[in-house]
């Protein structure tokens, strides 16, 4: 079927010659009654049926922005479609190399009573990459937007129309959902990103957390000690181990793992937060919930396009028996039989388009459940972060231990040499210099843990308020146009009974 037009563009000439003379013009006739309004776009049913008009943004050719957005520095941010450059640097490939950026345009709100500024940057896809991993870095605790996965077949298939605008359409959302963020969208980082020229100036950050428990022993002068090889503030220390650098922190933070579940020894500091275990089972189970209606979703809007196919179906065999019975008609019966499958073929085909319009809409409405399993991807990253760096503490506290223990081993064992053991005294000066900067890791530790439960009390509070706007938008929304296109459908159909209302006073 076209999609422009509602026809089927298989059709012969004749064929859609007479669809095109149906009377479509009252397809999407107001009704009559009180509560009929015209069906509002998405953006007016999910940002007005909710918010006051007032506590909106608007920018010239962009439509309303909720209060969410508005309370952010960025009133608008746009992707446009890739641009492919050329590698100015040195390739032994001839003719150099090629890669793909994203123009992105930024509206920033003014400091006084001007305009908006607006910024116009070039990112490509690991721009994007690099941007999430220092948000990562940066918020632990927080409820981070996911960003959109790379394809690996990018090179095959980013000539096509439909991943391209794919593509460009996640990135644009991604990134509106990072300046709606109340913490993430005043981030230097989400600034730098948007705003700055030239190659996105956000290096890799250095782990100096990941050296804590695997370096400390051995390198506390370079890490903590003079100024010339640079003081690592505190905070510094708090990161979690990556793989294929910090083997050795993982082995212990795995052995720390199984023996606070095996071990049947309790750690000397545990998750006693009962109301966040209890909010963490709810999430869980509100996941859960919300894969289940994703999917009933996703069925309604199959069931709704399979609807409208078979409404255009049906509509197109009218066509072809008003076709047939107008060439051959000889009685007058004949041809009231043909004016009435003509109108039969009218209804159907506005059923058609409306059944399409409708699917439309319930889209774009019902698309807040998937938006929200990506938001358990994000709650679930940053309940990670909390368990993180609680094993961190517990692994630092059982160091602890063994230190204190090592050190009162060799001063026992010194005890009993006449004089003292000078290599024994000088193997406890050591541990206690390894003990105070294992102390300051675990207070930098236990203060990131502090800190991060505090990011969860806060983010899980933010969500609970946005989920309920969120979802009595998509609600409304929803109801409004099944109500609306259901009624439209209806009118359609009636103006067919009132056309054949005939064979009923004949009958009579």
């Amino acid at each position: 079927m076209d999609p422009d037009t509602g026809f089927f563009a298989s059709e012969s000439p004749a064929v859609r010659e007479e669809m095109e003379s149906l009377d479509l013009s009252d397809a999407t006739a107001p009704s009559s009654l009180p509560f009929f309004v015209e069906p509002p776009s998405y953006a007016d049913v999910v940002l007005k049926s909710t918010f006051e008009p007032q506590n909106a943004v608007t920018i010239p050719g962009s439509g309303s922005y909720p209060p969410r957005a508005a309370a952010s520095d960025y009133l608008r941010i746009v992707v446009s479609d890739p641009e492919t450059m050329q590698e100015t640097s040195n390739s032994p490939v001839l003719g150099g190399t090629t890669y793909v950026t994203y123009p992105i345009t930024t509206w920033v709100r003014a400091v006084g009573h001007g305009g908006p500024s607006v910024f116009c940057v070039q990112r490509r896809f690991r721009d994007v990459v690099t941007l999430a991993a220092r948000l990562a870095e940066a918020y632990r605790g927080y409820f981070i937007p996911q960003r959109p996965d790379k394809s690996l077949v990018d090179g095959q298939v980013m000539q096509k129309h439909e991943f391209v605008e794919q593509r460009r359409w996640e990135l644009e959302k991604y990134l509106r959902r990072l300046a709606e963020h109340p913490v993430i969208g005043r981030s230097d980082e989400l600034r730098v990103f948007l705003q700055a020229q030239g190659k996105l100036p956000l290096p890799a950050a250095t782990d100096v957390a990941s050296r804590m428990l695997d370096g400390a022993v051995r390198l506390p002068k370079q890490l903590f000690g003079d100024a010339a090889a640079g003081r690592v503030a505190p905070e510094d220390v708090v990161q979690p181990a990556k793989e294929g650098r910090d083997l050795l922190r993982i082995f212990k933070e795995l052995k720390q793992a199984v023996a606070n579940d095996w071990g049947g020894v309790k750690p000397l500091v545990v998750e006693e937060d009962r109301e966040f275990l209890e909010r963490k089972e709810k999430m869980q189970v509100l996941e859960q919930q919300l894969c289940t209606a994703s999917q009933q979703a996703e069925a309604l809007v199959k069931a709704q396009q399979d609807i409208g196919e078979t409404m255009g179906e049906m509509g197109l065999a009218f066509i072809k028996l008003t076709k047939f019975e107008t060439e051959e008609a000889i009685f007058s019966s004949q041809k009231t039989l043909s004016a009435d499958a003509k109108c039969v073929a009218t209804a159907a085909v506005k059923a058609s388009r409306l059944y399409r319009e409708l699917n439309a809409q319930t889209v774009k409405h019902l698309d807040t459940l998937h938006e929200y399993l990506g938001v358990m991807l994000a709650v679930q990253s940053a309940f990670s972060d909390r368990t993180s760096a609680l094993l961190t503490a517990q692994t630092l506290m059982t160091d602890l231990s063994t230190l204190h223990a090592k050190v009162e081993k060799l001063e026992v064992a010194s005890s009993k040499i006449f004089g003292g053991d000078r290599s024994g005294l000088r193997k406890v000066e050591e541990l206690n210099e390894t003990i105070r900067v294992t102390e300051d890791a675990k207070s930098c530790a236990l203060g990131e843990y502090e800190r991060i439960k505090e990011n969860n009390r806060n983010e899980l509070e933010r969500l609970d308020r946005e989920k309920h706007d969120d979802f009595l938008s998509m609600l409304k929304g929803f109801l409004i146009n099944q109500v609306e296109y259901s009624e439209k459908v209806a009118i359609a159909w009636a103006a067919v009974v009132e056309e054949t209302c005939g064979y009923a006073r004949e009958s009579n």
